[in-house]
C-alpha cells in the first residue's frame, strides 16, 4: 500500500536508549543527513557521565534530541514529535517530553521483565493506558536486526550493536531521506574492518525496507530545506568551532598555536580536534594535570606563541594560581572553560553556566581578566577568535566561557573566509636603536606592555609572580608602586571596552517595558521566546552580552531604557548579581539549575508574568 506524504515545517526527534545502544551516533548521523539536506537544525546530546552506566536503569539512559525545520531553528525544541525508546527506562525518562498525539517508536525487546523492573514499571506500559495519547509503533528491533544479519559470521552481541542502524534506516524512510551519506560514513569509519561496515549497512537498509514494506506505516513526512542566508555552510559542533576559531586566530596573527590541556569532560573535544591539525602549525600537549597544562601554555606564550589551555568545572579551579601568574606577567593566554554542573566534579555531562563569578573574581589578589562567552555552537568560532584577538593585542590572559550545551550541540554554520576575519595585530619588542635600556613594563596608548621574546639580545628582563616595579619590571615591595600596578592592571582591562563593539539589542527593540538579558547558551531559548512574545504584541527586547568583562561602554545606558530587566541563567543567579552591583539596576533573576537548557515556554511564561504585573500596576 502506498504511503501518503505529510509536509511539516519543523520536527523534534529524540533518540533514547542505554549508553551502549549508540544513540549519540544515531542522532549525529541523522543530524548530518538533515544538515546536508538543507534544513536548519539544533541538537542536544544528553548522556550519563559513567563510561559504563548501569544497563536498563533510569540513570543509564542516553538521549540525543534534534530539532530541524524549513525555517530558522534556535533550540533543540521544548517537546518531541517523535520519541525512539530502545527500552523501558528510555520510555519512562522521556515520555513526559512527547507531545500529545506524538509518535512513540519502541523496541519491544527492551520491555522484558528485567527491563521493566529496572525502570520501576509494575505494569508493562505497552499493555496499559500509558501511551493512549500517542501514536505507538511497537517493533522488535533487536529481533529484526539479528534476522537481517543472519548471514554474517558475528556473535549475537556484535549483531545487537547494529540495532541503532536499523532504527536510523527506519527514520530515514519515515522522513524520506537518502542513506548515501551514512553508508559513506560507515565505509570510512570501518575501513579496516569491512565486515563490521557491511553489517551496519545491511541493518541500515533493513530498517529502511521495513518501513517501506510494512503496511502498518501509512504516513511519511517531509520537511523542506530552510531558506537560510546565502553562503557556504557546514555542520559544526561547539567544540569543533572553538578549535577552528583558535586555528584561524593563529593564522591571521601569523604565529603558531600551542594548546596545553588535560582531558576533562566536556572540554576534551577541543584537544581532540586541535590535535588533528598539526599541518597548521598547531602544537598540542596533553599534560599530566591541569596545573601543568596551563603552566606549559604560559611558557609557550612567553616564547611568542598563541597559547591556549582548555578545561571544565574543577579543572578551572585548579588553574587559578597559574592564571594569577599570567595576569602578573601580562602575557597573552586564552583559557577555555567549558562549564558543567558543579560544585566539585558535580554532574560532568550536564550543562550549567555556574563559572561566571569564578571567571570574574575567582583568584587571589586583585586579578582582573577579560571574559567572553559564546552564544551557540557555531558562535564559538567568533567568540574564541575574539578572545584570542584581545589576548594578543592587549597582552592579557582572557577567559573564554562555553558550556556543555554549546560544546556538544551542533548546527549549520555559515563559515567565513579569511578575508572576512578581523585583523589581529601582533608585534614583538625590538632593541632600541639608541641602545636605551629595555623597559618591559613601559606601556603604549592601550596601557599594554611590549612582548619581548626570550633570547633576544638587549631585551633581557625579569619575569615572575612577585610584584613588578613600574617600567623596569624589577621586583618591588614598594607600597605606592603596588597600588599603582594594581590599578594599572585593572585600567588596562577596562580600557579594552574602547576596542569592542557597543551593545545592541538582538531584535531592534531599543526601549520599552521589558528586556530579557542573557549570556552564553541561553541565546537560542531567549531569541525564540522573544520572537514569540513580539508576535503576541508584547514589547520585549532581547539583549545578549558577549563581553562580560569589560562590559560594552553603552550597556548601562541601554539597560536603563527598559522598565524591567529579566536575566535567565542556568545557575543560581550570577550575571544578575553583577548587573545589580555595577549599574544599581533592580534586575530580576530567573534561574534553572537542572543540568538542562531553558525551554522557550519557560522564558515566555516568566516574561508574561512580569508584563502582566506591569499592566496590573498601571491599571491600578
Amino acid at each position: 500500500m502506498a504511503s501518503k506524504i505529510e509536509k511539516k515545517e519543523e520536527v523534534v526527534i529524540k533518540f533514547a536508549g542505554d549508553s551502549g545502544d549508540g544513540m549519540q551516533l544515531t542522532g549525529n548521523q541523522f543530524t548530518n543527513n538533515t544538515a546536508l539536506f538543507g534544513n536548519d537544525v539544533a541538537t542536544f546530546p544528553d548522556y550519563p557521565a559513567e563510561i559504563r552506566a548501569p544497563l536498563g536503569t533510569l540513570a543509564g539512559v542516553s538521549g540525543f534530541q534534534l530539532h530541524f525545520g524549513s525555517r530558522e531553528i534556535d533550540t533543540p525544541g521544548d517537546s518531541c514529535d517523535v520519541l525512539v525508546a530502545m527500552n523501558a527506562a528510555a520510555l519512562k525518562s522521556n515520555l513526559k517530553f512527547v507531545k500529545n498525539g506524538g509518535i512513540v517508536i519502541v523496541n519491544t525487546a527492551g520491555f522484558d521483565n528485567k527491563n521493566l523492573r529496572l525502570a520501576h514499571y509494575e505494569i508493562n506500559p505497552l499493555d496499559d493506558e500509558t501511551l493512549s495519547n500517542h501514536l505507538v509503533y511497537k517493533i522488535d528491533i533487536t529481533k529484526l536486526t539479528r534476522e537481517s544479519l543472519v548471514d554474517f559470521e558475528m556473535g549475537t552481541k556484535d549483531k545487537d550493536r547494529s540495532k541503532n542502524m536499523f532504527v536510523l534506516g527506519f527514520l530515514f524512510w519515515m522522513f524520506n531521506r537518502s542513506m548515501d551519506n551514512t553508508i559513506g560514513f560507515l565505509e570510512a569509519k570501518f575501513k579496516k574492518n569491512p565486515n563490521i561496515a557491511q553489517a551496519n549497512i545491511k541493518a541500515l537498509k533493513a530498517g529502511y525496507n521495513f518501513g517501506d514494506t510494512t503496511e502498518t506505516f501509512t504516513t511519511r513526512f517531509e520537511v523542506d530545506p530552510a531558506k537560510l542566508p546565502p553562503g557556504k555552510y557546514r555542520g559544526v559542533m561547539g567544540g569543533q568551532a572553538t578549535a577552528y576559531g583558535l586555528i584561524a586566530a593563529s593564522k591571521i596573527a601569523g604565529i603558531d598555536l600551542f594548546l596545553g590541556s588535560y582531558p576533562i569532560t566536556p572540554a576534551s573535544d577541543i584537544l581532540h580536534e586541535l590535535s588533528k591539525h598539526k599541518n597548521f602549525n598547531v602544537f598540542t600537549f596533553q599534560a599530566e594535570d591541569e596545573i601543568a597544562s596551563i603552566c606549559a601554555a604560559i611558557g609557550a606564550s612567553f616564547g611568542g606563541k598563541l597559547a591556549v589551555t582548555t578545561t571544565s568545572g574543577p579543572g578551572m579551579a585548579l588553574k587559578t594560581e597559574a592564571m594569577g601568574l599570567a595576569v602578573s606577567l601580562e602575557i597573552p593566554l586564552v583559557i577555555c572553560d567549558v562549564q558543567r554542573a558543579g560544585p566539585s566534579t558535580g554532574m560532568p555531562t550536564k550543562t550549567e553556566q555556574s563559572d561566571l563569578l569564578m571567571a570574574l573574581y575567582g583568584r587571589n589578589g586583585e586579578c582582573p581578566m577579560p571574559v567572553i562567552s559564546a552564544s551557540s555552537p557555531s558562535d564559538s568560532f567568533e567568540a574564541v577568535y575574539e578572545a584570542a584577538r584581545i589576548a594578543l593585542e592587549h597582552m592579557t590572559p582572557v577567559i573564554f566561557l562555553s558550556d556543555g550545551y554549546n560544546a556538544n550541540g551542533a548546527e549549520p554554520w555559515k563559515y567565513p573566509s579569511a578575508k572576512d576575519l578581523k585583523k589581529i595585530e601582533v608585534s614583538f619588542a625590538k632593541k632600541a636603536e639608541d641602545d636605551a635600556p629595555f623597559m618591559p613594563y613601559q606601556r603604549n596608548e592601550k596601557l599594554v606592555r611590549p612582548w619581548a621574546i626570550p633570547g633576544t639580545k638587549g631585551l633581557e628582563h625579569r619575569l615572575g609572580g612577585l610584584e613588578k616595579q613600574h617600567l623596569t619590571g624589577d621586583i618591588s615591595y614598594d607600597a605606592d608602586n603596588h597600588e599603582f600596578m594594581v590599578k594599572m592592571r585593572e585600567s588596562k582591562v577596562e580600557k579594552i571596552a574602547d576596542f569592542i563593539p557597543l551593545q545592541k539589542t538582538d531584535n531592534d527593540v531599543n526601549e520599552g517595558k521589558l528586556a530579557i538579558v542573557g549570556w552564553g547558551s541561553t541565546y537560542g531559548a531567549i531569541r525564540s521566546a522573544v520572537r514569540e512574545l513580539n508576535k503576541q504584541g508584547e514589547e520585549v527586547a532581547h539583549i545578549h552580552i558577549r563581553y562580560l568583562k569589560p562590559f560594552p561602554k553603552n550597556l548601562e545606558e541601554l539597560l536603563n531604557k527598559f522598565d524591567n530587566i529579566l536575566i535567565p541563567e542556568i545557575n543560581n543567579g550570577q550575571l544578575v548579581k553583577v548587573i545589580r552591583d555595577k549599574f544599581m539596576i533592580n534586575a530580576i533573576g530567573f534561574s534553572k539549575i537542572k543540568g538542562v537548557p531553558f525551554t522557550k515556554q519557560e522564558i515566555i511564561d516568566k516574561a508574561l508574568e512580569i508584563t502582566a504585573k506591569k499592566k496590573e500596576s498601571v491599571s491600578n
